[in-house]
């Protein structure tokens, strides 16, 4: 598909947007376009051919299937969970089903005048295996993969106007009444079949008192953070009611303004897109939060993609928006009204047959929010694009520390990092992403009570999508039994990823402002406590560098003494540097004593030599039974440092300590160096 030139280089903004090129349907004399949401298939069909491609994952050069059906005509079409057989509803009153592999034909039908079928769906239910909706009610119907019989099992009876099923919830909306405003609902899961209190749907009168009827485009059965929600549409009060359904309640959780007449939605990555069609415009509900508060402003949805092969490779690679009516030279109008919106993320254009997926640009909503610390919670519950999450949130908070914002926002920011990592790997969701820009280590989760609190007892909500919910509110929660596919890579930072690309990225550049560094970093070892999470040691030399040359010894020794800074080979090493770079003996005695409290005993003893304290050295290594440092240490640093009479000590020591030194190489080397530098001392 070629683009116009009118599309390149708009320059407008969205955060929504669709993607070129579309999965296209070039099929000659097609008569309709379809689509299996229990399969992911678009389903293209002639008079005796059908053609289906897959969505998921979405690939625009997939080839389609083809399967042969009789000639007739086609008012909805599905094929069964295990793509064997294929359902055909031919009219009002009829089914019916295709084996492909033994080209076996079953026919359905209802009793004409008494009642006609408004539509089916397959289900993996144990107890029935297709569903027929009728005007009387809903028959489940158990058959065999090879279409042997098509065995009646029970029957659902009630005066049904329309109805809306989506496979992802299990769903079944049965509506009936004047109004269409009163539901049978039915969940057809693998756990069997749930039926729903009876209830009704709030909608507005009009201004002459008559009665609006809801019609099926008016309700929108979507699935977000594994919370099964119906959307209504009210038109006269200008609202889109939501529904959320339990195992024994449906209750009404609020409602969302809507401007314009004709709407549509989307779910991407557990945000709710609500299409606004005649002001084209789409706006991004998160229902995580208790906010009802729009994600963003309303912006269109554009069009992204490549140009022509056609132009230079420069241009080749620029990437183009628009939001202009047409599209591309085949009149692609946005929001067009052969556009369906199929649940939860496509598209699908029946005037040109082609089939968009929609894609939620991160970067342009972490642009366009000023409250960092809601940006960051928000960017950690996304799981589709986890990775540009997490760089995300790590240049958010490199740049929150630079633009020397209040400690407060700094440290209110962190601990929405901290919590959100810790709660990743109790939940098991945290893995570790190795690519140029970001490594991380993967923590291994304990057994500790604290790892369980999350858990949700009695429900199959994924743990991951569900983090600020009790489990008591999870318990009796009606949820959706197909979940989102499970991505094991989470946007969750860890600690280490916190030092390598916040931390130790802004040191060389805040080393002036180090009494600002030094508090955040106070309060993100605060944070890292109170999860129980461990920490790069390096975050500990960072803070008695910064420290240290600030001048603040006082501190250094309050942060040391009260395990601020945990304890560690590398962290005395910083020690001893800075009180020798400061010439600080408190500081180099701290470095001193937690190498002593630490049991290095040779490290100990070698700094001690290095300072001068032989004999110390001597003694400590002698009462220790330290066995790995060399006598020629002590002989060639007292040596070097020129003072003939610690040499002499050192030998004499020596001489009594190890018996038989005399005789040995060492001694007769140091020994004679020594007389031949000054006889006047004595051994």
């Amino acid at each position: 598909m070629s683009i116009s030139q009118a599309s390149v280089g708009s320059g407008a903004l969205s955060h929504v947007y669709i993607h070129h090129p579309a999965l296209r349907c070039n099929i000659p004399e097609s008569r309709g376009l379809f689509y299996d949401d229990a399969n992911r298939l678009l389903i293209c069909t002639t008079s005796s051919q059908v053609f289906s491609w897959e969505t998921s994952p979405f690939n625009p050069d997939v080839p389609p299937s083809v399967d042969s059906i009789n000639e007739g005509p086609i008012l909805s079409i599905r094929f069964s969970l295990d793509k064997k057989a294929i359902a055909v509803q031919r009219s009002d009153c009829e089914i019916q089903l295709f084996n492909g592999e033994t080209k076996k034909i079953l026919n359905h039908k209802c009793k004409a005048g008494s009642e006609s079928i408004l539509g089916f769906f397959w289900s993996d239910s144990p107890l029935c295996d297709l569903a027929i909706v009728k005007t009387s009610g809903m028959d489940l119907f158990a058959c065999d993969s090879m279409l042997n019989s098509l065995r009646l099992v029970e029957t659902k009876k009630a005066n049904v106007n329309w109805y809306t099923y989506t496979h992802e919830t299990r769903l079944v909306l049965l509506a009936s009444g004047l109004q269409c405003k009163t539901f049978n609902g039915f969940q057809l899961s693998t756990a069997g079949v749930v039926r729903l209190p009876r209830f009704e749907m709030t909608m507005a009168r009009s201004e002459s008192n008559s009665k609006p009827i809801l019609s099926a485009g008016d309700l929108h059965l979507v699935t977000v953070y594994g919370r099964i929600y119906c959307l209504q549409v009210d038109r006269e009060a200008m609202l889109l009611h939501l529904y959320r359904f339990y195992r024994d309640a449906v209750v009404h959780q609020g409602s969302l303004p809507i401007y314009s007449s004709k709407l549509s939605v989307n779910v991407v990555d557990n945000l709710l897109l609500v299409h606004q069609i005649d002001a084209k415009v789409v706006i991004i509900y998160d229902l995580f939060v208790d906010s009802r508060a729009p994600v963003s402003a309303p912006l269109p949805l554009l069009w992204r993609g490549y140009q022509g092969s056609d132009t230079s490779s420069q241009a080749a690679n620029k990437e183009i928006e628009s939001s202009e009516s047409s599209t591309s030279n085949e009149n692609i109008v946005m929001y067009e009204d052969g556009w369906t919106f199929l649940v939860p993320d496509l598209i699908l254009d029946e005037t040109n047959k082609v089939l968009w997926k929609i894609h939620l640009d991160l970067e342009a909503i972490s642009a366009s929010s000023s409250d960092r610390t809601s940006l960051l919670e928000f960017l950690q519950r996304r799981k589709l694009e986890a990775n540009k999450a997490k760089q995300l949130c790590l240049g958010i908070a490199r740049a929150t520390i630079l633009e020397r914002r209040p400690a407060t926002q700094v440290t209110q920011a962190i601990d929405v990092l901290v919590t959100a990592y810790s709660y990743s790997v109790k939940a098991g969701t945290y893995k570790e992403i190795k690519n140029e820009k970001a490594t991380a280590s993967t923590p291994t989760a304990g057994a500790s009570p604290d790892n369980e609190r999350h858990r949700p007892s009695g429900s199959n909500i994924d743990e991951d999508v569900e983090m600020n919910l009790s489990s008591g509110s999870k318990e009796n929660m009606f949820c959706a039994d197909e979940q989102q596919e499970s991505q094991l890579s989470s946007p969750a930072v860890s600690p280490d990823e916190l030092y390598k690309f916040v931390f130790a990225s802004v040191e060389e550049m805040m080393v002036e402002e180090s009494e600002y560094l030094v508090a955040i970093i106070t309060e993100f070892l605060r944070s890292i406590s109170a999860e129980k999470l461990k920490v790069d040691l390096n975050i500990y030399v960072m803070t008695i560098r910064l420290l240290a040359y600030s001048k603040r010894f006082a501190e250094l020794s309050l942060f040391t003494t009260n395990k601020i800074i945990e304890p560690s080979k590398e962290v005395a090493f910083q020690l001893l540097e800075s009180g020798r770079q400061n010439q600080n003996i408190r500081v180099r005695k701290l470095g001193l004593d937690m190498l002593r409290q630490l049991s290095l005993h040779h490290d100990y003893i070698s700094s001690l030599v290095q300072d001068g304290y032989y004999l110390e050295a001597l003694r400590y290594a002698q009462k220790h039974k330290v066995t790995s440092v060399r006598s020629s240490l002590f002989l060639e640093a007292a040596f070097a440092s020129n003072d003939l009479q610690h040499l002499a000590a050192i030998l004499r020591v020596l001489s009594e300590l190890i018996p038989g030194f005399k005789e040995t190489s060492e001694y007769y080397t140091f020994y004679g160096l020594l007389n031949d530098t000054s006889s006047s001392v004595a051994v």
